[in-house]
């Protein structure tokens, strides 16, 4: 019963004893190259490849992380300098009167003093206020719109021209409000 199959084919006649020595010496040569490569894999030295490659990636998305955030800081300063170019170089002369214009800036309620011409052109959407190194200097509002595409938070009001049409649901559609009136 506990024959092996190897000493059955041994009584059987279909192999001899030195046909079975052969096959169990390439039994053994095989399982001992298993183990060997087995344990070239656990080795080591291949330990210490394995965390070299992996520090070395950690190494390069690192290095990505950093190349990309100073390619947008780079960005922002060139969008910056883009957005003052455009200010300085179309500038609106901001002549002293005796309207004060009130806008909000970040919630806050901030108030200049403008001529009648000025404050009308405020109000009709021709000129607009931008937000520029603590003050609030006045552009076209073509230059509010260059500005806005570059970076919006710059552009503190830009009215738009009014449509002309109102809705029809509007229960006080035939009383437009003047354009002259003052609150």
């Amino acid at each position: 019963m506990g024959n092996s199959m190897l000493d059955q084919l041994r009584n059987a006649g279909l192999v001899d004893s030195k046909q079975a020595e052969k096959a169990d010496k390439e039994k053994r040569k095989q399982a001992k190259l298993a183990k060997q490569s087995k344990g070239a894999q656990n080795s080591p030295a291949n330990e210490s490849k394995l965390s070299v490659q992996k520090t070395q990636a950690e190494k390069i998305a690192h290095d990505r992380e950093l190349n990309q955030q100073r390619k947008q800081a780079a960005d922002k300063k060139s969008i910056v300098s883009q957005i003052k170019e455009l200010i300085e170089m179309h500038p609106v002369a901001i002549e002293e009167g005796d309207v004060a214009f009130n806008f909000t800036d970040g919630g806050i309620v901030q108030r200049i003093y403008v001529t009648k011409k000025l404050h009308s052109q405020l109000v009709s959407g021709t000129l607009a206020i931008v937000s520029w190194e603590g003050s609030y200097p006045l552009v076209s509002s073509t230059i509010a719109e260059k500005i806005a595409l570059r970076d919006p938070s710059f552009v503190v009001l830009c009215n738009t021209k009014p449509s002309g049409e109102s809705s029809a649901d509007d229960p006080y559609a035939d009383y437009q409000v003047p354009d002259d009136l003052m609150w």
